[in-house]
C-alpha cells in the first residue's frame, strides 16, 4: 500500500477514537468560532493526533483547526496535507452519527489521496489515483497493522450500489436553498420522479462515491478541508467533480480558502 495512504489511515483511525471519547461523555467542550460555527474538545483532540503523524511524511499540512497560515508560505507547496479532523460538528452535537474525520493529500492544486472516516459505524473510505476508491467497514483504531491491511484487501472497490429506482439526489436540508430547489426540479424534467437524502458531513460526497446517489449538487457555502477527502474518493470511483457550470474543475490551494459551487455526479 501507498505508504502515504497508510499513515493517512492510521491517522484517521486515531482520530476517530480521540472523537468517540468525547462523543460517549457529558460534555462537549463547545465554544464558538469567530465565524459562530462551533467547535469542540473533539474536533482539538482530532486535530492534534492527525498532525502527529501525518508530520512523519515531512509534508506540510493544512488543517481547519490549525489553517493560519499565509497564502504566500502555501502558494509555494507542490504538495501537502488538507484536513477536517471532525466534518460535521453541528452533526457530532445532536448526535445523529453523521461525521467523518477527511484527510486529503494535495498534488500542486488537486487531490491525489482522500480518506474519510465514520467513526460511529466504523466505515472507511479511501482512494488513490492509482488504485480507485474503496470501502471498509468494521474498522478502528484496536485494528493492529496486520489486521488494517488484511480488512484494506478485503474492501469493497467503488461504487458498487448502480441500480437505482429512481434518480437520486443527495444534499443537506439545512442548506436547501432556492438554487437548490431549482436545480431539483431541472433533475425532475429530465429523469421523472427523484428522490431526495439527507446526509450531513461528507457523507454526501461518499453516497455519490458508492452509487446510492446520482448527484450531489452543493449551491451553499464549504470551505476546501470540507470536500477535498471526498473529492479524491469521488474521482477513484469514477464520478465527476465540478463547478456548478458542470465543465470547470474544483481546484485547491486558492488565496481565499472557499470552495466554489460544485456538483459531484455519477
Amino acid at each position: 500500500m501507498n505508504i502515504n495512504l497508510s499513515i493517512a489511515i492510521n491517522a484517521a483511525l486515531l482520530a476517530g477514537k480521540e472523537i468517540l471519547e468525547v462523543y460517549n461523555t457529558d460534555d462537549f467542550g463547545i465554544k464558538l468560532k469567530s465565524d459562530d460555527s462551533p467547535l469542540t474538545i473533539a474536533d482539538q483532540k482530532a486535530h492534534k493526533v492527525i498532525v502527529e503523524h501525518l508530520s512523519k511524511t515531512n509534508i506540510p499540512i493544512l488543517s481547519e483547526e490549525g489553517k493560519n497560515i499565509s497564502y504566500e508560505e502555501r502558494s509555494k507547496w507542490n504538495l501537502y496535507w488538507l484536513v477536517d479532523p471532525l466534518d460535521g460538528t453541528k452533526e457530532f452535537i445532536k448526535r445523529n452519527g453523521e461525521f467523518t474525520v477527511n484527510i486529503a493529500l494535495i498534488m500542486k492544486d488537486a487531490p491525489i489521496l482522500g480518506v474519510i472516516y465514520v467513526p460511529v459505524t466504523k466505515d472507511l473510505y479511501f482512494s488513490d489515483k492509482d488504485s480507485g476508491a474503496f470501502k471498509a467497514i468494521n474498522i478502528d483504531h484496536t485494528f493492529d497493522k496486520a489486521d488494517i491491511d488484511k480488512t484494506l484487501q478485503s474492501s469493497f472497490k467503488l461504487p458498487f450500489f448502480l441500480e437505482n429506482d429512481n434518480y437520486t439526489v443527495v444534499g443537506s436540508r439545512s442548506h436547501m436553498n432556492a438554487e437548490t430547489e431549482t436545480f431539483i426540479s431541472k433533475l425532475k424534467q429530465e429523469h421523472g420522479e427523484v428522490d431526495f437524502i439527507s446526509k450531513g458531513s461528507s457523507l454526501k460526497i461518499c453516497m455519490v462515491a458508492e452509487g446510492m446517489a446520482n448527484i450531489y449538487p452543493r449551491f451553499a457555502p464549504t470551505m476546501e478541508w470540507d470536500t477535498a477527502a471526498g473529492h479524491a474518493i469521488a474521482l477513484g470511483a469514477g464520478c465527476s467533480v465540478t463547478q456548478s457550470d458542470e465543465e470547470t474543475a474544483v481546484v485547491y490551494n486558492k488565496k481565499d480558502l472557499l470552495n466554489p459551487w460544485f456538483i459531484i455526479k455519477r
